[in-house]
């Protein structure tokens, strides 16, 4: 039991800010894979209940025409900074295929601000919940620093400075701007259909219950999403806190999860199976120098 928190004890000799990068690979890739993965796929569904980021989700089309496609291209570029770091080569063009993404579009920048807050506080809340340990304060400080800093390399402006204020510029955004949309629906079920769609066909419709167990009030009405039945709710939360009871007695993990994802449903065999470039949407003639251009 003593070497399953020898990472713990690493994170806390090390500091949160000098370190931020160091403590989130240790959490996000060795500690809690599993957990993150899951805690940030319900942070972006949670960023849906936004009218005015699933209006623009929907008019892309991405969720309706390559849900799965637009899931994964998120999910390696954000792990792609995280395993390499933000200013590696590896991490550098993650950035550059996200903001050619972001930049062809008007986003403002508190919507873009709240995004960035939801990869902080939800892994958080969810760790909280169900991690197999309780998250060290560094892990903590150390994922405000990382994000505020990737943050700044995707140009959002007015990243609070400390980490209570961040999050409460989260719950203050939340509670002005959650509010029904028929676009809130329209993302919230194709990002229901994509989870479902990861099952065997027969276990699809209770996938569907199952995903909206985990959602809290103030999403699903923001979804128009009727609640799930209480008792699958109690079992869905035993069962995660089962696995981390599990957990607690397996040895550390010694290779990183981070951007490592051979079975990848879009890219089979990644990282080898495709290009940081050729990932995200495809390019527009505006996302090319006009030298390019020139030479055809």
């Amino acid at each position: 039991m003593s070497r399953r928190y020898e990472n713990a004890h690493r994170i806390a000799a090390l500091d949160p800010e000098r370190d931020h990068l160091e403590i989130y690979q240790i959490s996000s890739g060795l500690d809690f894979p599993w957990d993150y993965t899951r805690a940030l796929e319900f942070a972006l569904f949670r960023t849906y209940c936004v009218p005015s980021i699933s209006a623009l989700l929907a008019a892309t089309g991405e969720f309706r025409d390559r849900p799965q496609k637009r899931y994964d291209d998120t999910a390696l570029l954000m792990a792609e900074m995280a395993a390499h770091g933000y200013d590696s080569p590896r991490g550098k063009e993650s950035l550059k295929v996200v903001n050619r993404a972001h930049g062809r579009y008007a986003i403002s920048n508190d919507d873009m601000l709240y995004v960035l807050s939801t990869f902080i506080y939800d892994p958080i809340d969810w760790l909280d919940r169900y991690g197999w340990r309780p998250l060290h304060d560094n892990e903590r400080l150390a994922a405000f620093h990382y994000y505020s800093e990737v943050g700044k390399r995707m140009g959002i402006r007015e990243i609070p400075p400390a980490f209570d204020a961040f999050k409460a510029f989260k719950a203050a955004y939340e509670e002005q701007h959650f509010t029904y949309s028929d676009t809130n629906r329209q993302i919230g079920e194709h990002t229901v259909d994509l989870f479902a769609g990861w099952f065997p066909p027969v276990l699809r419709p209770a996938a569907r219950v199952g995903v909206r167990s985990l959602l809290d009030d103030r999403m699903l009405r923001a979804f128009g999403f009727e609640p799930a039945p209480r008792w699958l709710t109690a079992v869905a939360e035993a069962s995660l806190r089962a696995k981390a009871a599990g957990e607690r007695f397996l040895p550390p993990r010694r290779v990183s999860r981070l951007a490592h994802s051979p079975r990848n449903r879009t890219y089979p065999g990644y990282p080898d199976s495709v290009r940081i470039s050729e990932m995200g949407p495809p390019p527009t003639p505006a996302d090319f120098p006009a030298e390019h251009l020139r030479r055809g």
